[in-house]
C-alpha cells in the first residue's frame, strides 16, 4: 500500500515530538503502520532530535525529562489501559485493516458489528470513542458512509484529521483511499462524497466543532456531537 495523501509536516513534527493529542496520535499510529514515506520522515525528525538532545546540558535534560514524565498518564491509568487491551477479543471486525489494529481495543467486541454503529443521518453512522483518554480531543469517531452518500457541506472551527480505513471518498481537495490522511485546517470547506463501489469507513479526530451549512445539519449537531 502506498498512500497518496499524508499528514502535513507540522503534524508529523508534533507526532515525533510527542505533543499530539491521544486521538491524533492514534490516527497517526495507524497511518504510519501502512506508510513508509511518513515512517522515514518521522525517523529523520527523531534522529535530528536525538542529536539536539546530546547538546543539552545534563542538568537541564534531567529537569526536562521530569517535566515530561509528570504530563504522562499515571501508572494506574496506563495499567487500566493495558488491562483493557489484554481483554480484547481476538476477532476484529472484517472492515478493520491489519495496519489499523490499534483501533481494536476501543471497540466493544461484545456487540455485533451492526450494533456498534449509531445512525447519524441517512447513509451515515458512527462509533464514538468516548474514553477519558481522549478527553483533550473534541471528538474521536469512526464514520461509515454508504456508497454514493454525500456528507453535509461543512467547515472547521479547528483542525480535522481523517484516515480512510476502507473504501474511498472525493471532495474539493481530491480523492482519498485506504491509508490516506486528510489533514484539514479552519480554512477548508468541503463536502465528501463516498464512491459508489463500497462503504467508506474513516477514523476522524477533531479538536473543535464542525461548522455545517444548512439548518438540518445544524439541528443534528448537538445530538451527535459533530
Amino acid at each position: 500500500m502506498s498512500p497518496k495523501h499524508h499528514p502535513d509536516e507540522a503534524t508529523l513534527l508534533s507526532y515525533a515530538a510527542g505533543s499530539l493529542s491521544a486521538g491524533a496520535k492514534l490516527l497517526l499510529d495507524c497511518h504510519l503502520a501502512c506508510c513508509e514515506s511518513c515512517q522515514r520522515k518521522v525517523a529523520q525528525v527523531e534522529a535530528f532530535g536525538g542529536e539536539l538532545l546530546q547538546a543539552i546540558p545534563s542538568a537541564v535534560m534531567h529537569r526536562s525529562i521530569d517535566q515530561l514524565l509528570a504530563k504522562l498518564d499515571t501508572p494506574e491509568q496506563l495499567q487500566a489501559l493495558q488491562d483493557g487491551q489484554a481483554n480484547v477479543k481476538p476477532h476484529a471486525p472484517e472492515w478493520l485493516p491489519e495496519w489499523a489494529q490499534q483501533l481494536s481495543p476501543w471497540l466493544d467486541h461484545e456487540q455485533k458489528d451492526k450494533d456498534l454503529w449509531q445512525r447519524v443521518a441517512p447513509g451515515i453512522s458512527q462509533i464514538r470513542f468516548d474514553h477519558e483518554r481522549f478527553a483533550a480531543d473534541k471528538a474521536v469517531r469512526l464514520l461509515r458512509i454508504a456508497p454514493g452518500t454525500c456528507m453535509p457541506k461543512h467547515g472547521h472551527s479547528g483542525s480535522e484529521l481523517t484516515l480512510i480505513l476502507q473504501g474511498s471518498y472525493s471532495d474539493e481537495t481530491g480523492r482519498f483511499c485506504a491509508g490516506d490522511v486528510a489533514d484539514l485546517d479552519p480554512d477548508i470547506k468541503h463536502q465528501p462524497i463516498a464512491d459508489r463501489d463500497t462503504p467508506c469507513i474513516c477514523l476522524i479526530v477533531t479538536d473543535a466543532p464542525l461548522r455545517f451549512e444548512g439548518w438540518i445539519p445544524k439541528l443534528m449537531q448537538p445530538f451527535f456531537g459533530l
